[in-house]
């Protein structure tokens, strides 16, 4: 009896220690690194189910013939025990009868640690199954709970609209303050997501002047303020022509695949997560990299163009701000994604016959998403920058924030402007339209002047009497003094008025104090250009984002143009798109990791984040002396290289 004891002991130790039941064990503690099972996870596990539920059958039923045969052998070594046989026969039957009691002992061990096993696989099939199955409907009435109070929020905004006492909000409306520009009707539906105000509108009044003679006549003989023949240079500076391009370039793209993908079934487990970090398909992006959307910024460079001449610095502010707020004008409809630069690539824009500038872009960083860009104007200005796009899915909206300044440089004056981008969300993820709004304050600093403007992109929302995305500014000189009071909207136009008076108004109910600015009637700085024909099925792209993948010869092997898994994109093959887009991310992944381990090897760096460190080609950190930031600024080389057609230096991204 010892001696199977201790046989038992030994079968059930092994069998426990073995990775069958750590696995068993591993499983139910529910210690996973996923944090979520797809379907298809599900759907295997329902298949393991039920083949380890067979398995248990057949090892139950080779238990029983293991027990039946075991039985019946002893029967047979105990008759053999009672007969009589010579003695050499009977020292053979002796040995054999000890490894038969050995072998029963053994059998009889693994029986008892088949029983344990398949007790306990049977108690927590069970226990697996309805825990998979209350996961299953946990997760489905979640996303029900959701969904319902999504609508239900916007149904009570629907009931307000129509509810009695809104005779005030109807008037205005009638009066044309309604929330899309002109008066015209909302194009939103009926699942839109509205936002309330997060604080009043504008920090200020404005009182439109009366005709010149009137005020001539109440002044008496005083000479009042008024337009001069120096701000002329304001006037139609959002009006000049488009020439003729000198190479003539496409007008149109294929137009967007109609694929439906619901975006919600992918977003839902990324809460919280950066925006960068996350898989995307290709059905979710534009056929754009994030770099040609920055060059897209200069769609409008006529402004500087025009603001080169000024030679008041307050008057060239209005037209510096300007500037910055056309850069939103194309995102009000581009609700898609564009591509993360591969870290090193590049996009080049070089029109400098037909628009007089050359620009450059690179992509520095990769996480974070990290893209420096300078722009070389002959007419007379610099604009440079380094940002880095920090973004969080939020549930309901998703939030870009852009990092980094922004500067600009007039070399004949030597007035150089800096500011920072305002955040862009996107609203309306779960369900709904899509929809873009931009929002926060920019400030506008001329350091060698001290000038300053004040911009404010008021948030979108259905209770507001402000027309939808508004901008409001004032531009005042290095003293404090207001000279003008900028206003529009971020996606059509944008006005100037100069400031006459100023004056402090009554205090309100709640106690506030708002300033009257008395101005002269606004000149119109910025217009919107209309789209093309048939933007909406070529992803609402303006005259220059549709040139801007355009093959070109002579640009570096590392160009955006030259991306493979977005020309495809652009050309309607979203399938092989993904596809390449994921051998594209692997290379990069795999070259990180060579980075990793060279360095490792060679410089002996444990943290990591010092080890994967990258040398730009074409841009270099520096300490910025205004900012006192390190940024990325072009150290040159790029057009002098282009123009060898020496591109042996460059990395193979692609």
């Amino acid at each position: 009896m010892k001696g199977r004891g201790c046989w038992e002991t030994a079968s059930v130790r092994s069998f426990c220690s073995s990775g069958c039941l750590n696995k068993f064990k591993k499983d139910d503690s529910g210690d996973d690194d996923d944090e979520t099972a797809s379907p298809a996870d599900k759907s295997e596990l329902h298949g393991t189910i039920k083949n380890l539920s067979l398995k248990l059958d057949d090892l139950s039923t080779c238990n029983d013939l293991i027990a039946k045969h075991g039985a019946a052998l002893q029967r047979s070594l105990n008759e053999l025990d009672g007969l009589r046989i010579p003695y050499e026969s009977s020292e053979k039957l002796k040995a054999v009868n000890e490894r038969a009691t050995l072998f029963r002992i053994t059998s009889n061990a693994m029986i008892n640690a088949c029983r344990d096993f398949l007790q306990l696989a049977e108690t927590h099939s069970r226990k697996w199954q309805r825990a998979l199955q209350y996961e299953q409907e946990q997760r489905i009435h979640l996303e029900e709970t959701i969904e319902q109070l999504a609508k239900q929020h916007n149904s009570l905004e629907r009931a307000f609209r129509s509810a009695p006492g809104r005779a005030d909000l109807s008037t205005s409306f009638s009066q044309g303050n309604l929330l899309t520009p002109k008066g015209e009707d909302s194009e939103e539906d009926e699942d839109t997501e509205y936002f309330d105000a997060m604080e009043d509108s504008t920090s200020f009044i404005t009182v439109i002047t009366e005709a010149k003679e009137d005020r001539k006549a109440e002044c008496g003989t005083a000479d009042p303020v008024d337009w001069t023949s120096a701000d002329n240079v304001l006037d139609g500076a959002s009006l000049v022509p488009k020439a003729p391009p000198k190479v003539k370039r496409r007008v149109r793209i294929p137009n967007k695949p109609n694929y439906s993908l619901n975006l919600w079934s992918i977003m839902k487990n990324c809460i919280g997560r950066e925006l960068s970090k996350i898989p995307m398909p290709v059905n979710f992006n534009e056929p754009l990299s994030m770099l040609q959307r920055l060059t897209e910024d200069l769609e409008y460079h006529h402004l500087l163009d025009k603001a080169v001449h000024c030679t008041n610095s307050v008057e060239q502010m209005c037209l510096v701000a300007a500037f910055s707020v056309s850069s939103y004008s194309t995102t009000v409809h581009r609700i898609a994604k564009p591509f993360n630069p591969m870290l090193g690539e590049t996009f080049e824009l070089d029109r400098f016959d037909e628009m007089g500038l050359r620009s450059l872009c690179e992509q520095v960083s990769h996480h974070p998403p990290s893209a420096a860009h300078h722009v070389f104007s002959k007419n007379g200005w610099s604009l440079w920058q380094e940002i880095t796009i920090s973004s969080k899915f939020r549930g309901k909206y998703l939030s870009i924030m852009p990092l980094g300044a922004i500067h600009l440089e007039f070399q004949a004056s030597g007035n150089h402007y800096v500011w920072r981008k305002s955040t862009s969300t996107v609203h309306n993820i779960i369900v709904g339209k899509l929809w873009i709004d931009q929002t926060g304050d920019i400030e506008i600093v001329n350091h060698k002047t001290k000038d300053r403007c004040q911009l404010k992109f008021l948030p979108y929302s259905y209770f507001s009497k402000e027309v939808a995305r508004k901008v409001t500014g004032v531009v005042s000189d290095g003293q404090g003094k207001a000279h003008y009071v900028l206003s529009g909207t971020w996606d059509e136009q944008m006005e100037c008025a100069k400031i006459v008076q100023s004056s402090p108004s009554s205090p309100s109910l709640d106690g506030k104090q708002k300033t009257v600015y008395q101005t002269l009637p606004a000149k119109l700085l910025w217009k919107k250009y209309p789209l093309p024909e048939n933007a909406e099925n070529m992803y609402y792209f303006s005259e220059l984002a549709l040139t801007l993948n355009e093959h070109e010869e002579g640009v570096a092997p590392t160009d955006s143009r030259l991306r493979p898994d977005q020309r495809l994109m652009e050309k309607g093959h979203w399938d092989e798109a993904n596809t390449e887009k994921q051998r594209l991310e692997e290379k990069q992944r795999l070259s990180r990791r060579r980075r990793l381990e060279a360095c490792s090897r060679g410089c002996n760096v444990e943290d990591e984040k010092e080890a994967d460190v990258y040398t730009p080609l074409w841009f270099e950190k520096r300490l910025d002396p205004l900012t006192r930031e390190m940024a990325f600024v072009y150290k040159g080389g790029y057009w002098e290289t282009k123009e060898k057609q020496d591109w042996h230096m460059c990395p193979n991204i692609f």
